[in-house]
């Protein structure tokens, strides 16, 4: 019977009995050491037609990668078929089953989800993990991320572990048991005690069940002056200490040896010539238990007793004799050679370093930090730990830790003048400023870098140097980029370096302000762009960013989406959120924006969950964008707090994404005051110089003038002009032609705008025809200014751009004619990823084969067109291929 918990019981049946029903979810349960966490898991584990997988976190196993992982999902390995193959393959690589292969955390993670969703397709899956406060990162971090991705699957996640632990999920903290609950507790467990022993027993206890339990048995002593957890921790040493001295020997082994394996414990033992049953007393005293061929402590407080009562050449001793036992398992055994050094050891700090790469090829890079930073202090001569430590920092951005690897990096920079080292160390530092710091910093930093590495190693330093001259551009600091640029032209000559250093050259004179310069250098762009359609990825992207710098969009997204397939397919996910912002860029441009929505969601989703917070900016700025359009206040809210944490000195290109969703929202809502001071503001700094400072030149223009101020519009009018020169694009030159009707006030030139605009980009032209409908209309040519006034209210609709099409409606009526608001579109009811899930249905895939593709679990993928299908007003899958889902 469980005393005084009935709050969490009827909580935790709730939770479970919603899970049984098909919405799965998460739970960690908190508290001190000995509240009763662990007992609450074992009566949730009770619970009807439950099938029940556990692991508990260990201190001393924390080191090694997906260790808890492994033994949460033994009961579902027979199930691993049945996910998508890229899943089983990160997941069989991640558990040590198949050869070491790239970074895959994010599919772990998912492969996790689908695993127990698979499991759960028997019978509803519950999921127990103690002392999760002790899981090593990687198994942590997959748990974490199913525990977010459980709702629409019959599977429930439930932790336990210590205050102050954080695992991003619901928690229910337990408090201490009351006065009732606690004498009941310890009546019916020593109901013999005389009264003043239990009182003293009730106060010291305060509440916490364990110590109901334990601090009977040595009510002889006085422990009132020590904290509770010691308190605790010094009843079960005196305990041990009555043991015979190979009991105890044989527990501190059994302690120390962390995963538990009776028959790794029973090497160790006899190494150190401890018989077989010497853990008998120990299992007698009810202190372990020795079942299924492992050795289970009754409680953590008892390993950190039997580890910590012994001497310290005790300790040694044990680990050296587990470091043998385990010889066929080199990982485990680096580790304990490491904790059975006393000083400098080149030897084991090689093993640990073997250990952590080997972590790393498995995705287990928190754990590879770990094995490397425990080497460098093993390592006695300054380079090798310099070398070492930026190994460790690098393998730390891996881990998403940049606190860290700034640390390490900081360290490594201490001790070394090497040019190599210095290189690598740069690299992780420019990595961290990239995500979490400035522009400029990463420009520095690699520049300095590659200046002392050219002469030894110039691909390194190229690499550096595209690396500064891209940060730069994306700052908006042409000058660091040119800078960078002539720094490349002085390595030596070579055909992949060559290549680079003409298409960064080529970016460069895009805005020089002789047109024909700027001419060669979209030239330049696009023949790298037409030779750069394979390749590394990396190549290809930088190849569709320039396509977006010449206007070439469809070039861009014919890269991206490719780029986009092959990321799925290889597991690539790192690469996914910049992918899929370039993506939606290019829809962005081309109009495409339900397809640029549904892009920049899944960059959202992925670059939050892969810790990549300007990735994540970036796509909240593109949504904001198409929120703008659509006249959405609410969506734009995530551009003002991305604009308050990547500002223009920070990273200029997503700032200037956000300045323009803002300002076009006060254009689209008749602010045109507010929207020209934004852009106004924005284009006298670093915004200027990146891509799209150049294109919402017409959105200043169109604000100045309706503002009445058209004296204002000169400049942007004269920046588009200088772009439309040197791109050389029709329907640049028809945005150029509208600007210059808003201007002078021209109406044929209208006319001549739309002849070039074409159906390259829906929303500009609409814009257009709106523009000349208003003019028409006010020359009193109101039949003619019907025509293009319907034109444009009925693109506006079709691109979801409300307050847009309520200007054209009023000038409609304003021109003679009523016109009702159309019917909102079924499509335009569904989210992104209903859209997403949607269109592959449509085409013959399975729900597996949409999950595999999107990264999601086949449940959740069912629950999508569960919700889709009423508002398309169909009931089968068949029915989608006739819709249009544009």
């Amino acid at each position: 019977m469980l005393y005084g918990r009935e709050r969490e019981q009827r909580e935790l049946g709730r939770l479970l009995a919603e899970a049984a029903s098909g919405r799965g979810g998460a739970l960690v349960i908190l508290g001190e050491p000995g509240g009763g966490k662990s007992v609450l898991l074992q009566w949730a584990g009770s619970a009807q037609g439950f099938q029940v997988a556990s692991c508990t976190g260990v201190e001393s196993e924390a080191e090694l990668p997906f260790a808890a992982l492994q033994s949460l999902l033994s009961p579902a390995m027979g199930h691993l078929s049945g996910i998508p193959r890229p899943q089983a393959e990160a997941l069989r690589t991640a558990l040590g089953l198949a050869a070491p292969g790239g970074e895959n955390r994010f599919l772990v993670g998912l492969a996790t989800v689908s695993l127990l969703a698979e499991l759960a397709a028997d019978a509803p899956v519950l999921c127990l993990v103690d002392d999760a406060q002790w899981l090593d990162r990687p198994s942590a971090e997959a748990l974490a991320f199913a525990a977010r991705r459980l709702a629409a699957e019959k599977v429930f996640l439930l932790f336990a572990a210590r205050e102050g632990a954080s695992l991003g999920v619901p928690e229910l903290a337990l408090e201490r048991l009351g006065p009732v609950a606690a004498r009941a507790l310890l009546a019916e467990h020593a109901p013999d005690l005389p009264a003043p022993v239990r009182d003293r027993v009730l106060a010291e206890a305060d509440g916490n069940p364990l110590a109901l339990l334990e601090l009977p048995k040595t009510a002889d002593g006085d422990p009132r002056h020590l904290p509770l957890p010691h308190r605790l921790q010094a009843a079960y040493q005196r305990r041990i200490a009555e043991l015979p001295a190979q009991a105890r020997n044989a527990l501190l082994v059994a302690a120390a040896e962390e995963s538990g394996a009776l028959a790794a414990t029973l090497r160790a033992m006899a190494g150190l010539g401890l018989a077989a049953d010497a853990l008998a007393a120990a299992e007698a005293e009810g202190l372990i238990t020795v079942e299924d061929q492992q050795v289970v402590f009754r409680h953590p407080l008892i390993r950190t007793a039997a580890y910590r009562g012994a001497s310290f050449t005790d300790r040694l001793a044990a680990h050296d004799a587990l470091a043998d036992a385990l010889a066929g398992d080199p990982d485990r055994a680096a580790w304990h050679r490491a904790a059975a050094a006393t000083g400098s050891d080149e030897e084991v700090a090689a093993a640990l370093e073997a250990a952590a790469l080997r972590a790393r090829r498995r995705s287990g890079h928190a754990t590879a930090v770990a094995a490397m930073e425990r080497a460098v202090r093993l390592t006695a001569e300054e380079e090798e730990r310099a070398r070492r430590l930026a190994l460790a920092a690098e393998i730390a951005v891996d881990a998403g830790l940049p606190d860290r690897a700034r640390h390490l990096a900081g360290q490594a920079l201490r001790l070394t003048e090497d040019a190599r080292v210095l290189a690598r160390v740069a690299t992780v530092r420019a990595r961290v400023e990239f995500e979490h710091g400035s522009l400029r910093t990463v420009h520095e930093v690699l520049v300095a870098a590659a200046r002392r590495v050219a002469p030894l190693d110039p691909d390194s330093a190229a690499s550096m140097l595209a690396d500064a001259a891209r940060a730069s551009w994306s700052a908006g600091e042409p000058v660091r980029v040119a800078q960078a640029h002539r720094m490349l032209e002085t390595l030596p000559p070579d055909p992949v370096r060559d290549k680079l250093v003409a298409s960064i050259g080529g970016a460069l004179k895009l805005y020089a302000a002789d047109p024909a310069e700027a001419a060669y250098g979209v030239a330049l762009l696009r023949e790298h762009i037409a030779q750069g359609r394979s390749g590394p990825p990396g190549l290809r992207l930088n190849v569709a960013s320039q396509a977006l710098l010449t206007g070439d969009y469809d070039d861009t997204r014919e890269i991206m989406v490719d780029l986009a397939e092959e990321s799925r397919a290889n597991g690539a996910v790192g690469w996914l959120p910049m992918v899929l912002c370039t993506l939606a860029t290019a829809e962005i441009n081309l109009g495409r924006h339900r397809d640029a929505v549904q892009s920049a969601s899944e960059a959202l989703r992925i670059a939050e969950d892969t810790g990549q917070p300007s990735r994540v900016a970036h796509a909240e700025a593109l949504l904001a964008y198409v929120a703008a359009i659509r006249g959405d206040e609410h969506g734009t809210r995530p551009a003002e707090q991305s604009l308050r944490r990547f500002p223009a000195h920070a990273n200029a290109l997503v700032a200037a994404w956000c300045e323009w969703a803002l300002a076009l929202l006060d254009l689209g809502r008749g602010r045109y005051e507010a929207a020209l001071d934004r852009l106004v503001t924005a284009t006298r700094g670093p915004v200027r110089h990146v891509g799209p400072g150049v294109h919402f030149a017409a959105d200043q223009v169109e604000a100045a003038v309706r503002l009445g101020r058209p004296e204002r519009a000169a400049e942007p009018l004269a920046r588009l002009e200088q772009w439309a020169a040197a791109v050389r694009l029709p329907w640049e030159d028809g945005l150029v032609l509208r600007c210059r009707a808003l201007t002078t006030g021209d109406g044929s030139l209208y006319a001549r705008a739309l002849e070039l605009q074409g159906e390259a980009r829906p929303f500009e032209r609409a814009r257009t025809e709106l523009l000349y409908g208003e003019w028409l209309r006010r020359e009193r040519h109101k039949a003619e200014a019907r025509t293009h006034l319907r034109e444009a209210l009925e693109r506006f609709e079709r691109l979801g751009a409300a307050p847009w099409a309520e200007h054209a409606r009023a000038e409609l009526r304003a021109a003679g004619e009523s016109s009702a608001p159309t019917a909102a579109d079924a499509v335009a009811q569904l989210t992104p990823q209903e859209l997403q899930v949607v269109r592959l249905a449509a085409t013959g895939a399975t729900n597996k084969e949409i999950a595999a593709r999107l990264f999601l679990s086949p449940k959740t993928v069912g629950h999508h067109l569960y919700r889709a299908f009423p508002k398309l007003g169909v009931s089968t899958r068949t029915e989608l291929a006739r819709l249009s889902l544009e």
